[in-house]
Protein backbone atom coordinates (compact mmCIF):
# COMPACT_ATOMS: atom_id res chain seq x y z
CA UNK A 1 0.00 0.00 0.00
CA UNK A 2 2.85 2.31 0.87
CA UNK A 3 4.57 1.63 -2.45
CA UNK A 4 1.35 2.42 -4.31
CA UNK A 5 1.07 5.73 -2.46
CA UNK A 6 4.71 6.52 -3.28
CA UNK A 7 4.11 5.80 -6.94
CA UNK A 8 1.02 8.03 -6.96
CA UNK A 9 2.97 10.85 -5.31
CA UNK A 10 5.87 10.35 -7.72
CA UNK A 11 3.59 10.41 -10.75
CA UNK A 12 1.88 13.48 -9.34
CA UNK A 13 5.22 15.32 -9.09
CA UNK A 14 6.13 14.34 -12.65
CA UNK A 15 2.73 15.45 -13.94
CA UNK A 16 3.13 18.77 -12.12
CA UNK A 17 6.63 19.22 -13.59
CA UNK A 18 5.41 18.48 -17.10
CA UNK A 19 2.50 20.88 -16.71
CA UNK A 20 4.83 23.60 -15.41
CA UNK A 21 7.20 23.10 -18.34
CA UNK A 22 4.27 23.19 -20.76
CA UNK A 23 3.08 26.51 -19.37
CA UNK A 24 6.45 28.29 -19.27
CA UNK A 25 7.66 26.93 -22.64
CA UNK A 26 4.54 28.13 -24.43
CA UNK A 27 4.45 31.36 -22.43
CA UNK A 28 8.03 32.35 -23.39
CA UNK A 29 7.24 32.08 -27.11
CA UNK A 30 4.03 34.09 -26.90
CA UNK A 31 5.49 36.65 -24.48
CA UNK A 32 8.56 37.29 -26.65
CA UNK A 33 6.35 37.64 -29.72
CA UNK A 34 4.14 40.08 -27.82
CA UNK A 35 7.18 42.14 -26.79
CA UNK A 36 8.40 42.31 -30.39
CA UNK A 37 4.99 43.17 -31.85
CA UNK A 38 3.66 45.62 -29.25
CA UNK A 39 6.80 47.15 -27.73
CA UNK A 40 9.50 46.74 -30.40
CA UNK A 41 12.16 45.81 -27.84
CA UNK A 42 15.47 45.01 -29.61
CA UNK A 43 16.20 41.32 -30.15
CA UNK A 44 19.81 41.05 -28.96
CA UNK A 45 19.09 43.19 -25.90
CA UNK A 46 16.21 40.91 -24.95
CA UNK A 47 18.49 37.89 -25.29
CA UNK A 48 21.05 39.63 -23.07
CA UNK A 49 18.37 40.12 -20.41
CA UNK A 50 17.51 36.42 -20.63
CA UNK A 51 21.11 35.36 -20.05
CA UNK A 52 21.63 37.78 -17.15
CA UNK A 53 18.42 36.73 -15.38
CA UNK A 54 19.24 33.05 -15.97
CA UNK A 55 22.66 33.47 -14.38
CA UNK A 56 21.22 35.39 -11.41
CA UNK A 57 18.60 32.66 -10.94
CA UNK A 58 21.25 29.95 -11.04
CA UNK A 59 23.41 31.91 -8.60
CA UNK A 60 20.51 32.00 -6.15
CA UNK A 61 19.91 28.25 -6.67
CA UNK A 62 23.57 27.57 -5.98
CA UNK A 63 23.43 29.60 -2.76
CA UNK A 64 20.36 27.58 -1.71
CA UNK A 65 22.34 24.34 -2.32
CA UNK A 66 19.98 23.21 -5.10
CA UNK A 67 23.07 22.25 -7.11
CA UNK A 68 26.84 22.36 -6.65
CA UNK A 69 29.00 24.20 -9.21
CA UNK A 70 31.69 22.16 -10.91
CA UNK A 71 35.03 23.62 -11.95
CA UNK A 72 35.22 23.69 -15.75
CA UNK A 73 37.97 24.86 -18.12
CA UNK A 74 36.83 28.13 -19.66
CA UNK A 75 38.56 27.28 -22.94
CA UNK A 76 36.08 24.44 -23.51
CA UNK A 77 33.14 26.72 -22.79
CA UNK A 78 34.04 29.64 -25.06
CA UNK A 79 32.82 28.01 -28.26
CA UNK A 80 29.72 26.70 -26.49
CA UNK A 81 28.88 30.14 -25.09
CA UNK A 82 29.39 31.75 -28.50
CA UNK A 83 27.28 29.09 -30.21
CA UNK A 84 24.52 29.46 -27.65
CA UNK A 85 24.53 33.24 -28.18
CA UNK A 86 24.03 32.73 -31.89
CA UNK A 87 21.40 30.06 -31.35
CA UNK A 88 19.22 32.17 -29.04
CA UNK A 89 19.73 35.44 -30.93
CA UNK A 90 18.83 33.94 -34.31
CA UNK A 91 15.96 31.93 -32.81
CA UNK A 92 14.49 35.12 -31.35
CA UNK A 93 15.18 36.93 -34.62
CA UNK A 94 13.16 34.27 -36.43
CA UNK A 95 10.33 34.69 -33.93
CA UNK A 96 10.49 38.48 -34.34
CA UNK A 97 10.21 38.45 -38.13
CA UNK A 98 8.10 35.35 -38.84
CA UNK A 99 4.78 33.92 -37.79
CA UNK A 100 4.88 31.49 -34.88
CA UNK A 101 4.09 28.61 -37.24
CA UNK A 102 7.03 29.42 -39.52
CA UNK A 103 9.25 29.95 -36.46
CA UNK A 104 8.40 26.49 -35.11
CA UNK A 105 8.98 24.78 -38.44
CA UNK A 106 12.31 26.56 -38.91
CA UNK A 107 13.45 25.20 -35.54
CA UNK A 108 12.54 21.71 -36.71
CA UNK A 109 14.76 22.09 -39.78
CA UNK A 110 17.89 22.35 -37.60
CA UNK A 111 17.73 18.58 -37.04
CA UNK A 112 19.63 17.48 -40.19
CA UNK A 113 22.38 19.97 -39.34
CA UNK A 114 22.69 18.56 -35.81
CA UNK A 115 23.03 15.04 -37.24
CA UNK A 116 25.76 16.17 -39.63
CA UNK A 117 27.71 17.97 -36.90
CA UNK A 118 27.52 15.02 -34.51
CA UNK A 119 28.48 12.58 -37.25
CA UNK A 120 31.43 14.44 -38.76
CA UNK A 121 32.76 16.39 -35.75
CA UNK A 122 32.07 13.98 -32.88
CA UNK A 123 32.09 10.65 -34.78
CA UNK A 124 28.73 9.75 -33.28
CA UNK A 125 26.84 7.10 -35.23
CA UNK A 126 23.10 6.62 -35.60
CA UNK A 127 21.03 3.87 -37.16
CA UNK A 128 19.49 4.73 -40.53
CA UNK A 129 16.02 5.05 -39.04
CA UNK A 130 17.21 7.40 -36.29
CA UNK A 131 19.23 9.46 -38.79
CA UNK A 132 16.02 10.16 -40.69
CA UNK A 133 14.16 11.45 -37.62
CA UNK A 134 16.61 12.54 -34.88
CA UNK A 135 16.21 15.54 -32.60
CA UNK A 136 18.64 16.83 -29.94
CA UNK A 137 22.36 16.88 -29.00
CA UNK A 138 24.43 18.30 -26.10
CA UNK A 139 27.90 18.99 -24.77
CA UNK A 140 27.03 17.80 -21.27
CA UNK A 141 28.39 14.30 -21.85
CA UNK A 142 31.82 15.59 -22.81
CA UNK A 143 32.13 17.80 -19.73
CA UNK A 144 30.32 15.39 -17.37
CA UNK A 145 28.00 18.06 -15.97
CA UNK A 146 24.27 18.52 -15.65
CA UNK A 147 22.26 21.31 -17.24
CA UNK A 148 22.40 23.66 -14.27
CA UNK A 149 26.16 23.26 -13.84
CA UNK A 150 26.71 23.95 -17.52
CA UNK A 151 24.37 26.96 -17.61
CA UNK A 152 26.00 28.37 -14.47
CA UNK A 153 29.17 29.02 -16.48
CA UNK A 154 27.70 29.45 -19.95
CA UNK A 155 25.11 32.12 -19.06
CA UNK A 156 27.54 34.78 -17.73
CA UNK A 157 29.98 34.13 -20.60
CA UNK A 158 27.20 34.54 -23.14
CA UNK A 159 26.04 37.68 -21.33
CA UNK A 160 29.53 39.18 -21.56
CA UNK A 161 29.75 38.37 -25.28
CA UNK A 162 26.40 39.97 -26.00
CA UNK A 163 27.28 43.01 -23.89
CA UNK A 164 30.22 43.58 -26.22
CA UNK A 165 28.25 42.85 -29.41
CA UNK A 166 25.01 44.76 -28.71
CA UNK A 167 26.47 48.29 -29.20
CA UNK A 168 27.56 47.35 -32.74
CA UNK A 169 24.09 46.19 -33.82
CA UNK A 170 21.56 47.96 -31.60
CA UNK A 171 21.36 51.34 -29.87
CA UNK A 172 22.17 51.32 -26.17
CA UNK A 173 20.53 54.64 -25.26
CA UNK A 174 17.75 56.75 -26.69
CA UNK A 175 14.73 55.55 -28.66
CA UNK A 176 14.80 51.79 -29.21
CA UNK A 177 17.88 51.20 -27.01
CA UNK A 178 18.05 48.83 -24.07
CA UNK A 179 18.48 51.82 -21.73
CA UNK A 180 16.00 53.94 -23.67
CA UNK A 181 12.78 55.56 -22.43
CA UNK A 182 10.71 52.38 -22.19
CA UNK A 183 7.33 52.36 -20.50
CA UNK A 184 6.93 50.60 -17.16
CA UNK A 185 4.75 47.94 -18.79
CA UNK A 186 7.42 47.21 -21.42
CA UNK A 187 10.15 46.86 -18.77
CA UNK A 188 7.96 44.58 -16.65
CA UNK A 189 7.24 42.40 -19.69
CA UNK A 190 10.96 42.15 -20.51
CA UNK A 191 11.83 41.26 -16.92
CA UNK A 192 9.03 38.68 -16.84
CA UNK A 193 10.38 37.22 -20.10
CA UNK A 194 13.81 36.80 -18.47
CA UNK A 195 12.32 35.08 -15.41
CA UNK A 196 10.30 32.71 -17.59
CA UNK A 197 13.38 31.94 -19.71
CA UNK A 198 15.14 30.86 -16.50
CA UNK A 199 12.12 28.73 -15.51
CA UNK A 200 12.15 27.02 -18.92
CA UNK A 201 15.79 25.98 -18.45
CA UNK A 202 15.16 24.84 -14.88
CA UNK A 203 12.07 22.80 -15.75
CA UNK A 204 13.82 21.07 -18.67
CA UNK A 205 16.60 20.00 -16.30
CA UNK A 206 14.09 18.69 -13.76
CA UNK A 207 12.02 16.73 -16.30
CA UNK A 208 15.00 15.00 -17.91
CA UNK A 209 16.51 14.29 -14.48
CA UNK A 210 13.30 12.75 -13.13
CA UNK A 211 12.01 10.98 -16.25
CA UNK A 212 14.07 10.59 -19.42
CA UNK A 213 14.96 12.49 -22.59
CA UNK A 214 12.44 10.32 -24.47
CA UNK A 215 9.64 11.42 -22.14
CA UNK A 216 10.64 15.05 -22.61
CA UNK A 217 10.80 14.52 -26.37
CA UNK A 218 7.30 13.04 -26.42
CA UNK A 219 5.98 15.91 -24.33
CA UNK A 220 7.55 18.31 -26.81
CA UNK A 221 5.16 17.07 -29.51
CA UNK A 222 2.22 18.32 -27.48
CA UNK A 223 3.87 21.71 -26.85
CA UNK A 224 4.59 22.03 -30.57
CA UNK A 225 0.91 21.68 -31.47
CA UNK A 226 -0.29 23.98 -28.67
CA UNK A 227 2.19 26.69 -29.70
CA UNK A 228 1.07 26.60 -33.34
CA UNK A 229 -2.57 26.77 -32.33
CA UNK A 230 -1.85 29.63 -29.92
CA UNK A 231 -0.08 31.60 -32.65
CA UNK A 232 -3.14 31.23 -34.86
CA UNK A 233 -5.52 32.36 -32.09
CA UNK A 234 -3.50 35.16 -30.43
CA UNK A 235 -1.63 36.67 -33.37
CA UNK A 236 -3.93 35.61 -36.24
CA UNK A 237 -1.03 33.78 -37.89
CA UNK A 238 -2.25 32.30 -41.18
CA UNK A 239 -1.88 28.57 -41.71
CA UNK A 240 -1.43 27.83 -45.40
CA UNK A 241 -1.73 24.41 -46.97
CA UNK A 242 2.07 24.18 -47.27
CA UNK A 243 2.48 25.02 -43.59
CA UNK A 244 -0.15 22.46 -42.68
CA UNK A 245 1.69 19.80 -44.67
CA UNK A 246 4.96 20.88 -43.04
CA UNK A 247 3.41 20.51 -39.60
CA UNK A 248 2.16 17.02 -40.42
CA UNK A 249 5.58 15.99 -41.76
CA UNK A 250 7.29 17.40 -38.68
CA UNK A 251 4.94 15.61 -36.29
CA UNK A 252 5.37 12.37 -38.23
CA UNK A 253 9.15 12.71 -38.02
CA UNK A 254 9.31 13.31 -34.27
CA UNK A 255 6.81 10.57 -33.53
CA UNK A 256 8.75 8.17 -35.77
CA UNK A 257 11.98 9.05 -33.97
CA UNK A 258 10.44 8.31 -30.58
CA UNK A 259 9.03 5.00 -31.83
CA UNK A 260 12.33 3.86 -33.36
CA UNK A 261 14.34 4.99 -30.36
CA UNK A 262 12.11 3.08 -27.95
CA UNK A 263 12.34 0.02 -30.19
CA UNK A 264 16.15 0.18 -30.16
CA UNK A 265 16.20 0.57 -26.37
CA UNK A 266 13.88 -2.40 -25.89
CA UNK A 267 16.06 -4.44 -28.24
CA UNK A 268 19.18 -3.59 -26.25
CA UNK A 269 17.48 -4.53 -22.99
CA UNK A 270 16.34 -7.88 -24.44
CA UNK A 271 19.89 -8.72 -25.54
CA UNK A 272 21.23 -7.95 -22.05
CA UNK A 273 18.59 -10.15 -20.42
CA UNK A 274 19.29 -13.06 -22.78
CA UNK A 275 23.03 -13.09 -22.07
CA UNK A 276 24.08 -16.00 -19.81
Amino acid sequence: MASLADRVRGNGRIAAGLLFNLLVSICIVFLNKWIYVHHGFPNMSLTLVHFVVTWLGLYICQKLDIFAPKSLPLSKLLLLALSFCGFVVFTNLSLQNNTIGTYQLAKAMTTPVIIAIQTFCYQKTFSTRIQLTLWVGAKQHELQVNSMQLLYYQAPMSSAMLLVAVPFFEPMFGEGGIFGPWSVSALLMVLLSGVIAFMVNLSIYWIIGNTSPVTYNMFGHFKFCITLFGGYVLFKDPLSVNQGLGILCTLFGILAYTHFKLSEQEGSKSKLVQRP
